[in-house]
């Protein structure tokens, strides 16, 4: 790779995921090989490491960013249907509605005044919209504006993206590591002396980038020091609340520290960074630091300060946060501004490898550092270098630990998901006119939601296969009458059940699980079915009949000895009422018993079947 001291895989490797044809080009589910029409072909051989892999009882293959792979022609953006992305129209029809909805929520107040959604998949474009307005209020009372006055929303609305500046800090220290101008794993101090105070001697770039270095969340500096010199002193003297690496903290300091880094490295300023090493390369023309008084119509308001506070008044074309305002507008980890078009175009930037429309920013190794996870040691926080990995309350459905993102504070937020090869960006001003008004975490979720649901999975075998649905609070159970139903012949000693498993749920959350169980007494009584599970050429076990978290997005092979005297067997979907993944789809049943005894696939093995909350499924 093209950064030194990166491990191949984190210590948090839990997600069933081959390496090869999956990461390559097809869409979730997939026979091996095929790809969408218009698609790259994919890398013809797997990962060595994972290639002709006997029995393993402790577990099934895993992916993290060292696995990926990128188009051998980098996509360029172009807005098309969902069909031309290779995705469902349906759950692509809910995006923007599940975004306005949040202009009049049931609880009476707005989450937002208005937003911007992006959603593409593969660089087709397949949602944009805007809604509500960038300017509706006069103060935090609330004081509407006169009509007149009120600015709209539109889809070129240019936002302050509060933390997901945090991003542009991260590519500017990755790509300087890159070219050998800056050692992630030396001590900031080595650069700014001043940081050492306090016992921070030892803190690394690449513990900023992770949020593992030890330093306090925030500082008020715009309120406690005077002047941006004395202000950046009080980020070097602050005393650590924890030694570096031994706990994740998510910190505006870090990223504060490491812009300031990188500008001792090279000797410009941050803003002219991100200029010459991200936005202008990528052309995004609307990214940047303190936009201009021409771009002032366009430009989204955020919250009204009052005299208490700032004193700034209703906040428009000047950072939001108060201490980049009060270090100028330009600071590590706040003060972007930026449109939803000019971010799809860094979001498919980094799916196709760290190049867009003939311009590179990164190489493709240090790519695959942005969805690394290096923080293996916090399995709740995973961190690529700046990247946030697999964080379910706004990734929801499209998380998996090569998922990465950011949100920001203001109301920003974005999700690229490699896999799938999809990202979402939805943009509000949801501190408009009060940062009092609420979280739109729901709305963040659900926009995630509608993307992954759009990506089909395809039956294995045949027409249809049963699928769980997804929704909170859901218990579906498709049950398997093996006596016909009514007291006929049940399965006899060494009978087996066959069939394709697909399932994908919200890693560690309880009771969003799939359990696969079976009945001796026809439906009484139920009790866990072990299964033998297979990808490729890995095979593993899973004692209890229980599955959790991402399966790897591709159809496993599963297989269960079944006790003698089974009367049912039955699959189950739980889920809670908050994180959802993608649910569960089964397919190609069969049961052995001194020979073939159902075959799900024909017309009087599928008329078997019981479904409660499944339903067939073309993909």
């Amino acid at each position: 790779m093209g950064v030194p001291g990166v491990p191949r895989r984190s210590a948090r490797m839990l997600v069933p995921v081959i390496a090869g044809a999956l990461l390559a080009a097809g869409p979730w589910g997939s026979p091996a090989g095929a790809a969408p029409a218009g698609a790259d072909p994919a890398p013809a051989a797997a990962s060595p490491a994972l290639s002709g892999v006997a029995d393993d009882p402790g577990g099934p293959p895993v992916v993290d960013g060292g696995d990926l792979r990128f188009p051998r022609t980098a996509r360029v953006l172009r807005t098309g249907s969902p069909a031309e992305a290779g995705l469902l129209a349906g759950p692509v029809s809910r995006i923007g509605p599940d975004v306005a909805a949040g202009l009049a929520p049931s609880s009476g107040r707005p989450l937002y005044a208005g937003a911007v959604v992006l959603a593409a998949r593969d660089g087709v474009v397949v949602e944009e919209s805007a809604v509500g307005h960038a300017l509706r209020y006069a103060d935090s009372a609330p004081t509407e504006l006169p009509a007149d006055q009120q600015v709209a929303m539109r889809t070129d609305s240019v936002f302050d993206l509060a933390s997901v500046s945090k991003l542009f800090t991260s590519l500017v220290a990755v790509r300087l590591a890159q070219d050998g101008r800056l050692d992630l794993d030396a001590p900031v101090a080595s650069r700014l002396p001043a940081f050492a105070a306090q016992g921070k001697e030892d803190v690394t770039a690449r513990q900023l980038l992770t949020h593992t270095s030890g330093l306090p969340a925030w500082l008020p500096l715009w309120r406690d020091w005077p002047t941006p010199g004395e202000r950046i002193a009080a980020v070097y003297a602050v005393k650590p609340v924890a030694a570096p690496g031994e706990r994740y903290l998510y910190s505006d300091l870090n990223m504060i520290t490491l812009g300031e880094l990188a500008e001792e490295v090279t000797g410009k300023p941050l803003d002219t960074l991100v200029a010459d090493l991200v936005t202008g390369p990528l052309g995004m023309e609307d990214t940047g630091y303190n936009p201009p008084a021409a771009k002032l119509h366009r430009t989204v308001a955020t919250e009204y300060q009052s005299a208490a506070t700032t004193g700034r008044g209703m906040v428009r074309g000047s950072v939001h946060d108060e201490n980049a305002w009060s270090l100028g507008g330009v600071a590590g980890h706040a003060g972007v501004f930026s449109t939803a078009r000019d971010l799809a175009v860094l979001c498919q930037a980094l799916l196709n490898g760290g190049e867009y429309g003939g311009r590179r920013i990164l190489s493709e190794d240090s790519v695959r550092l942005l969805f690394t996870d290096f923080n293996g040691a916090f399995p709740a926080d995973g961190h690529g270098l700046g990247f946030e990995l697999e964080q379910w309350w706004y990734m929801d459905a499209m998380s998996s630990p090569v998922t990465a993102g950011h949100t920001g504070y203001t109301g920003t937020s974005l999700v690229i998901d490699p896999l799938s090869r999809t990202f979402a960006i939805l943009l509000t001003n949801r501190v408009h006119p009060s940062r009092d008004w609420g979280g739109i975490n729901p709305v963040r979720r659900a926009v995630a939601r509608d993307l992954a649901l759009a990506v089909p999975v395809r039956p294995e075998r045949g027409p249809t296969s049963w699928y769980s649905g997804t929704g909170p609070d859901r218990d579906a159970v498709l049950t398997l009458p093996l006596d016909g139903g009514d007291g006929g012949t049940p399965a006899g000693q060494g009978s087996a059940l066959a069939f394709s498993l697909w399932y994908d749920t919200a890693l560690d959350r309880v009771p969003d699980t799939a359990s696969v169980e079976s009945s001796a007494d026809g439906g009484r009584t139920w009790s866990p079915l072990p299964l033998s599970l297979r990808a490729g050429g890995h095979r593993w076990t899973d004692d209890d009949g229980t599955l959790s978290g991402p399966g790897g997005r591709r159809w496993l092979d599963a297989r269960a000895d079944l006790p003698a005297g089974t009367t049912h067997v039955r699959w189950r979907y739980t889920t809670d009422g908050l994180y959802e993944g993608r649910g569960v789809y089964v397919d190609a049943v069969r049961v052995h018993g001194g020979g073939l005894h159902l075959d799900g696939e024909r017309p009087a093995g599928a008329a078997a079947f019981r479904p409660d909350g499944w339903a067939p499924s073309t993909g």
